[in-house]
């Protein structure tokens, strides 16, 4: 009895079931086996554990070996960190450069990339800000060594500084200008003073030296002798030396002497200023019939040193100074990278805010920031783990005298290395140094998968 099958003629019997095809073998990504693409790895793995692993292991094992390596020191080097005066101030250097120089090369590289992103010339300003990054932290710290020189004709910081200054108050013409041998002066209160009164009808002379003739005023002309006025008290105070032995008379005016112009004179009586004057460009002066019976006083305010400008590299500022010639070289690299993170921010987002009437200040506050927080985070955590191991700036631009003072790790590990032979104590640092990038990686990591994960 034959069967029928179902859609098919009767007795035709079943066809089998279709078995399909065997996929062929996934080979890997690189085509080869694994082993060949190990063999291809290893010399790259070969150069990490050389230059990476091994230096890591022998400066952890040489930490807690005495100085000379011959023996077992625990964790005395570890002490070290704790106790030795130079390690602890570089210690607190190091904190003052984590919390400050990331937080101010960001702040500037935010302004500057917001700032900068509308106007046309926007593109040639970030040339010139990321531009020092082109130049080597060697190069930057000669350049702001000589930035930062106390000497106003050299230092340019104190060159402004001081023209800011002298606007406002004008540093005296006449530091070194005192009185010579059978002076009528003499010292009192910073100034001079007459030894005797003067008198109304008299013409007083105030001879002076030790102004060099190219540092007097510009005003300054030929001195002469002042006339006499019944009614007044008359004067010169000039320049008591000429040039070439044997010229001139001490106490007398002569042609080629100049007068102090610009000096202040004062009358004193009883103590109390009653009359004053400024000493013409010829060196004369008068003064009223007040000043009768007074004596006549230069005030010290004619003889004070100019101002010098500020002690960039001093002990008090030598520090914010280094972190300033940083802020310099890394506030480009934090621009631009801020800057790539606001070209890729959607637009709709600040148009709609500006729409619903915020105002710019707001929009940047409640939406390009927070919006800009990733890139933010990187570029902060980026540059916390340069500064970690800063050296080239404080090894160049302190001078001697304040360079414990701006002194950092890994200025103190070279210290500690090479100038006092304490290998030990060295490696210390270096492994304290290591532990404290560890948590900064660790968080950069972590917070790069969070965002693979998005």
């Amino acid at each position: 009895m034959t069967s029928a099958t179902a859609g098919g003629a009767p007795g035709t019997p079943a066809a089998p079931p279709s078995v399909p095809p065997s996929e062929p073998k996934r080979k890997s990504v690189t085509g080869t086996r694994r082993t060949v693409a190990a063999l291809f790895l290893l010399p790259a793995l070969v150069l990490l554990g050389a230059l990476v692993l091994y230096p890591i292991g022998y400066s952890l094992v040489r930490s807690f070996g005495n100085n000379s390596g011959s023996g077992f020191a625990g964790i005395d080097n570890y002490k070290a960190l704790f106790t030795d005066d130079g390690i602890r101030t570089a210690l607190k250097n190091n904190i003052i450069w984590v919390v400050f120089a990331p937080t101010v090369s960001t702040a500037l590289g935010l302004i500057f990339a917001v700032l900068t992103e509308r106007v046309s010339w926007g593109t040639a300003f970030k040339l010139v800000v990321f531009m020092p990054m082109a130049i080597s932290m060697l190069a930057a710290g000669i350049i702001f060594r000589l930035v930062y020189d106390q000497d106003p004709d050299k230092g340019a910081a104190n060159a402004v500084w001081v023209s800011v200054h002298d606007t406002f108050a004008e540093s005296s013409a006449f530091p070194k200008a005192h009185p010579g041998r059978q002076s009528p002066l003499q010292p009192s209160g910073g100034g001079f003073l007459t030894k005797a009164p003067v008198h109304t009808g008299e013409s007083v002379a105030l001879p002076l030296l030790g102004v060099a003739p190219d540092q007097m005023p510009d005003s300054a002309k030929k001195a002469v002798q002042a006339p006499t006025d019944p009614g007044k008290v008359t004067g010169t105070a000039w320049q008591d030396f000429t040039r070439g032995k044997g010229v001139g008379k001490l106490g007398k005016v002569d042609a080629t002497e100049l007068g102090y112009a610009g000096m202040k004179v004062e009358a004193v009586k009883d103590g109390k200023v009653v009359d004053s004057a400024k000493v013409a460009g010829d060196g004369t002066f008068t003064l009223s019939a007040k000043a009768d019976g007074a004596q006549l006083r230069l005030p010290a305010s004619n003889f004070k040193e100019p101002y010098n400008g500020v002690d960039w590299l001093g002990p008090t500022l030598v520090t914010p100074a280094v972190i300033g010639a940083y802020v310099w070289m890394w506030a480009g690299f934090a621009m631009v990278l801020i800057a790539a993170g606001l070209a890729g921010m959607p637009r709709e987002l600040l148009e709609a805010a500006r729409v619903d009437g915020a105002t710019e200040w707001q929009v940047f506050r409640r939406i390009t920031v927070p919006l800009l927080a990733p890139v933010l985070a990187v570029v902060v955590v980026t540059l916390m783990i340069n500064v970690l191991k800063v050296f080239d700036l404080v090894f160049i631009i302190p001078p001697g005298s304040s360079q414990d003072d701006a002194n950092v790790l890994a200025l103190e590990l070279y210290r500690k290395g090479f100038s006092e032979d304490k290998p030990g104590v060295a490696s210390a640092i270096a492994v304290f140094l290591l532990l404290l990038v560890i948590p900064v990686i660790w968080f950069n990591v972590r917070r790069l998968r969070q965002e693979v994960r998005r």
